[in-house]
């Protein structure tokens, strides 16, 4: 099976992609799970980081169900040519957002956030700054491609 299915008030939904979906999830749950001690600044926007092999329409089947939770979302579009140019872009849109915002960086746009979430209007990061490219590969064992018999030697 190729979609990932979420059970939600009994209903089905599909997604392509099974891994926008978990981001969907993890940002709903952390967007709604403040702590109550002290009133967290209203978050009203969600800022959404795309992969090296998609574009911003990737999201298109996410934004509308964060809009139905009253949030505002944009996509960043990223240029794809450096990391410092996919960073200014996720910056520029930042900028341009009223208030705190949650930034979201899916694959690829997760080592994007990790440079541009240093803005003070960023008030949290999905998944969590610091995360390790290979830390989410680590429970797997590497793919044959990449085992040491079959690397290709080093230029000289």
């Amino acid at each position: 099976m190729t979609h990932a299915s979420i059970i939600r008030k009994g209903r089905s939904i599909l997604w392509d992609r099974a891994p926008v979906s978990l981001v969907v999830l993890a940002l709903v749950a952390l967007a709604f799970s403040f702590p109550t001690l002290a009133e967290p600044p209203a978050i009203k926007t969600v800022v959404l980081v795309h992969g090296a092999f998609a574009d911003g329409s990737s999201y298109a089947k996410v934004i509308p169900l964060l809009e139905a939770k009253g949030l505002n979302v944009i996509a960043v579009q990223n240029p794809l040519s450096s990391l410092a140019d996919d960073v200014a872009a996720a910056k520029r849109a930042i900028a341009l957002q009223d208030g705190p915002v949650i930034l979201v960086g899916h694959s690829w746009g997760g080592m994007v956030i990790s440079e541009a979430g240093n803005d003070p209007k960023v008030a949290a990061l999905v998944p969590e700054d610091g995360q390790a490219t290979n830390g989410v590969l680590k429970p797997y064992p590497p793919p044959p491609g990449l085992s040491a018999s079959t690397r290709m030697p080093r230029a000289t």
